[in-house]
């Protein structure tokens, strides 16, 4: 027979308090045993401000009352404040799923009931906390988050570059392969600066297009005109200044790396404590492993940071990181469900973000009325039936009779 852990510690708490948090306020919910009745709890309602003097205020009114936890639902970015001030206070907190603390459907839903809700959950230890990262690896994630929205933003300026060039009859992607590359990007320039010769364009050509001149003159023979060289000199220096934006976080990546570290897993050294190691020889050795490059080994470490004890085992990492189907068994038949959505940066090895543009959208994003029935063509596109003449009519089959008349 199995034995569960939840057999000697079922994860109840006798002081609790959660908050349903808005964006410019949060209901607090506090649930304490009472003083002289045993079995009975008092409970206390109110409303706190989102600034930070009123979460201080909460803080300590919540350590005198000697709070053992704090539970509140993550609502996008605005459980953030909350959760650091009151974290830096000395309390316990907890994030929760939002899907795992739905309230009972049918009742009555305000703020101050799911304040409730939300307590009475966290008091009975029917709630699962989110993993947060401590503060080094949340900086961290907030720039490699940043990284990959900018790579897209700028992967986003070089397709509009090609619109433009395609609106100006310059067929340029069509013979060079990289766009941006150092003779595209010549030929972009000089396009920018006012060079209107197809010729002299196709002379700024390097490397293996040297062979393609000719394909190149034919190719940026076109109408272009001066709407087309302005348009083009700003989405270039879009792409200029994303650029540079973009080095400055790579840079400020590794730094941030370099001031992350995590517990030597081997041997002790020495006699001596052990000094750690640094977060970049970890990103260092995830680069070696094959299909994850230095920017997905750095997105790596910010999504799951570097303490691997949140993670009991390999495969509760992979189920947090939606990377395997969901387990149904009902009776005798066993099927899986979706792997569910995580957070929305491609990491885990799906390709460094300077490689891809946008992250590649799942089939049911793309079409998410497939299930529905398809909707009855227009009559100008139906195809129209052959309509049979009465006198030609199959004769019916008199052994087919009707019920009644059996």
């Amino acid at each position: 027979m199995e034995e569960s852990r939840e057999d000697h510690d079922d994860g109840t708490v006798a002081r609790v308090a959660a908050i349903d948090i808005a964006k410019a306020s949060g209901m607090v919910c506090l649930r304490v045993p009472h003083d002289t009745i045993e079995g009975r709890r008092v409970q206390k309602v109110w409303t706190v401000a989102s600034t930070t003097n009123a979460i201080l205020e909460l803080g300590d009114k919540l350590v005198c009352q000697g709070v053992e936890r704090v539970v509140m639902e993550a609502t996008g970015s605005y459980w953030r404040p909350f959760f650091y001030i009151l974290e830096a206070r000395g309390l316990d907190c907890w994030l929760v799923n939002a899907r795992d603390v739905k309230n009972v459907p049918g009742r009555p839903k305000t703020d101050k009931l799911d304040a409730v809700w939300l307590a009475k959950l966290a008091e009975r230890g029917m709630v699962r906390a989110s993993f947060v990262p401590p503060k080094p690896v949340r900086q961290l994630r907030d720039l490699t988050r940043t990284r990959t929205v900018f790579v897209q933003e700028r992967t986003r300026h070089k397709h509009r570059v090609d619109k433009a060039l395609q609106d100006a009859q310059i067929k340029l992607s069509g013979v060079v392969s990289d766009l941006f590359g150092m003779s595209g990007r010549a030929m972009l320039d000089a396009l920018a600066a006012g060079e209107r010769s197809p010729r002299i364009l196709a002379d700024l050509a390097r490397g293996s297009l040297v062979k393609k001149k000719p394909a190149l003159v034919e190719a940026l023979t076109g109408q272009f005109e001066n709407h087309h060289a302005r348009l083009l000199r700003v989405l270039l220096g879009t792409v200029d200044h994303l650029t540079a934006q973009i080095d400055e976080l790579d840079r400020l990546i590794v730094q941030t790396l370099e001031e992350i570290t995590t517990p030597h897993d081997g041997p002790e050294p020495g006699p001596g404590p052990s000094a750690g190691v640094s977060a970049r020889a970890v990103a260092e050795n995830l680069d070696a492993v094959p299909g994850i490059g230095p920017a997905t080994a750095q997105i790596i470490l910010a999504e799951i940071g570097t303490d691997m004890s949140r993670f009991p085992t390999p495969e509760h990492l992979v189920s947090w990181a939606k990377l395997c189907p969901r387990t149904i068994q009902s009776g005798a038949k066993n099927t899986t469900g979706p792997a569910g959505r995580g957070n929305p940066p491609p990491a885990f090895g799906r390709g460094d973000p300077q490689a891809q543009g946008r992250p590649r959208r799942s089939r049911q994003r793309r079409c998410p009325h497939r299930h529905l029935p398809r909707r009855p063509l227009p009559a100008h596109r139906q195809t129209p039936r052959p309509r049979q003449s009465p006198g030609r009519r199959r004769p019916l089959d008199t052994r087919h009779q009707l019920a009644s008349d059996q």
